[in-house]
């Protein structure tokens, strides 16, 4: 098998207890996901499936959004309501307030990593050292966060906001930064990932509904394995004829090719997919097959 199923990841999972319940569903232990989601987090959880791991690295859309409840009033060691509470502060701020500020943090800027996460710094993941009581230094890292929507109040103190980001971007970090423009501590009370690259949500399914179909062999015809090249569409398609095709077999680049620099997907004139090439100066080189040597998916 080589797909993409994306996985509407529940809620105290984590994505690897996902990737593990997997494996015995799939009945392969060749799985790997894009986009680590945290324990409390809900949402898309791209799974890559067979052969089609070594797609999850070479995505061009790394973009993602997110449903993001904030709770004023409250900080915790974690930048959720999973951890301990550090600090509480009664809530002299509403609405208004909010959306006031939320103009500040669109754009371009720098983030420091929390130390609830999985970041590495001399080989050793954050989390460890914070589990152990310990704070390392860390360094801010570029992010950009492209827009903010408020969605409503849905209890006292909190507050929803689809937030449209960047590539590790932290939105518990994000949560404590907007509270403290506000004045006031915050955590994060719910988080919910709706978009990832080129997966919505829409084309999750859950855990249950995934494992039911795998169980009764209607999984491969249900039509929610997504093929490979699905994550690369972001990318122009490139249609080559059978000699063209033989290079690629067989690794050899293809001089004059009558089109512009760039990345491509590629397609065999049936309408196979082939898998990535690049052309540079009218040089069309293949940069990852997705396919047998026979051009066969």
């Amino acid at each position: 098998m080589s797909a993409i199923l994306p996985v509407d990841k529940p809620a105290g999972w984590t994505s690897f207890d996902v990737l593990a319940k997997l494996r015995g569903a799939l009945g392969t232990r060749k799985l790997g996901h894009s986009g680590t989601l945290d324990p409390m987090a809900t949402g898309v959880l791209a799974v890559f499936i067979g052969s089609a791991t070594a797609a999850a690295d070479r995505q061009t859309d790394h973009d993602k959004t997110y449903e993001a409840t904030l709770r004023l009033g409250v900080r915790t060691d974690t930048g959720d309501i999973t951890g301990t509470v550090l600090e509480s502060a009664p809530v002299t701020v509403g609405e208004q307030e909010l959306r006031a500020v939320l103009p500040r943090f669109i754009g371009e800027q720098m983030q420091l990593p929390p130390m609830y996460s999985a970041v590495k710094i001399n080989g050793q993941p954050l989390y460890k050292a914070a589990r152990k009581g310990q704070t390392v230094a860390r360094t801010p890292r570029p992010i950009t966060v492209y827009g903010i929507a408020y969605l409503g109040s849905p209890a006292p103190g909190d507050h929803t906001l689809r937030i449209s980001c960047s590539k590790g971007t932290y939105i518990r970090t994000l949560a404590e930064d907007i509270g403290a423009a506000l004045g006031v501590p915050a955590t994060l009370a719910a988080l919910r990932r709706t978009r990832a690259g080129v997966f919505t949500i829409d084309q999750c399914h859950t855990l249950p509904e995934i494992l039911a179909a795998a169980q009764s062999g209607t999984l491969d015809q249900s039509g929610w394995l997504l093929p490979v090249e699905t994550v690369f569409t972001p990318l122009p398609a490139l249609t080559v004829n059978d000699f063209v095709k033989t290079h690629l077999m067989n690794g050899c680049p293809t001089s004059q090719y009558p089109a512009g620099d760039g990345r491509y997907r590629v397609y065999d004139r049936t309408g196979a997919f082939l898998g990535l090439a690049a052309v540079s100066g009218g040089v069309l080189r293949v940069e990852k097959l997705f396919c047998d040597r026979t051009g066969s998916n």
